[in-house]
């Protein structure tokens, strides 16, 4: 009897333990070294190390999963639990997220932390809720700049007929439209497509141009710092709510550590990017005309793109809280 007793007590414990375990797969569309990546990584690394190896994550990267609507997609049904995604593809699930993404809106890095880790930042995550998305935090891609391989871009003049790549966001497409490109949304990543010319250019942080080698094929560099593109640290919300309250605790506070240290490392490499970039033999516009493109694009805020009522109500006290 004591034996029988002993041996269900053993079963009982390694049954327990099983199931108090953790298998997270995170998904991002980047490579390793990318800035998606490094929250990924370090996220692994400390909700691993806090929650003593009962919950693991697995990272899922290179676009392995697909892009990321399609990754979006698979938080939504459940398939994946969380992902690090750029804002921009968020709009067609949520066009809240189109305020993060207004052009020119923040002044620098201070600023953008100080919106979006403060109440309007918690706004545009509570808003995800709607679309089956738990916005935990904001990491960042950082301010995008345009690259292309025809001609020096300083003015929005400069631009006309350039064939630009974008992210599928109606917002951002609209701003190249404004501006008098031809954009043309596609998936990531896009290097064969900018080696063999089926596109002239494309916007991002300077992060991208190091890490995929874009001075290889990109001649020309204008430091428009038109968007502040943030990544969102985003579970399934079915998975979220069903988690213990403990298990929550430990993954949000881990992806907030995660986010900050690799916003605060991101933005400790430019400086070194950009010699990096012009040692490749990139030509940096450092100063273009940032009053003409402001001007350009003034009135996306009047356009349908903002015209649900929430969506128009936190542009308006975003662009308050930024002047």
């Amino acid at each position: 009897m004591k034996k029988t007793l002993v041996f269900l007590l053993i079963v009982l414990f390694f049954a327990t333990t099983a199931s108090a375990s953790m298998k997270i797969k995170l998904a991002v569309v980047t490579k390793p070294g990318s800035a998606q990546n490094i929250v990924a990584d370090k996220f692994k690394e400390l909700i691993e190390a806090r929650s003593q190896g009962e919950i693991t994550v697995k990272v899922f990267h290179s676009a392995s999963l697909g892009n990321e609507t399609e990754i979006l997609q698979q938080i939504q049904m459940g398939t994946v639990e969380m992902g690090i995604i750029t804002a921009g593809p968020f709009d067609t699930f949520d066009p809240i997220v189109r305020v993060v993404n207004y052009p020119f809106l923040f002044k620098d890095n201070d600023q953008a932390d100080l919106i979006l880790d403060g109440p309007l930042g918690q706004e545009i995550l509570k808003s995800l809720e709607t679309s089956g998305f738990k916005g935990l935090h904001f990491s960042e891609n950082g301010f995008r700049n345009l690259t292309n391989s025809k001609k020096a871009v300083k003015t929005p003049d400069d631009i006309k007929g350039l064939k630009i790549r974008v992210m599928a966001s109606a917002l951002h497409k609209t701003i190249w439209q404004t501006l008098g490109a031809n954009p043309t949304p596609m998936p990531w990543p896009i290097y064969t497509e900018l080696e063999q010319s089926v596109i002239d250019g494309q916007e991002n942080p300077l992060w991208v141009m190091e890490v995929y080698k874009f001075y290889e094929i990109q001649k020309y560099m204008t430091m428009t710092r038109h968007v502040y593109s943030s990544h969102i640290d985003v579970a399934g919300l079915k998975w979220w709510n069903a988690l213990s309250d403990d298990n929550r605790a430990l993954i949000a506070g881990a992806i907030k550590d995660a986010a900050i240290f690799q916003r605060t490392d991101n933005r400790a490499k430019n400086a070194g990017r950009m010699a990096l970039l012009g040692k490749k033999g990139m030509i940096i516009e450092q100063h273009p005309d940032v009053t003409a493109f402001r001007a350009r694009v003034a009135d996306l805020k009047n356009m349908d793109l903002y015209s649900d009522p929430r969506v128009n109500a936190l542009l308006i006290k975003m662009i308050e809280a930024t002047r």
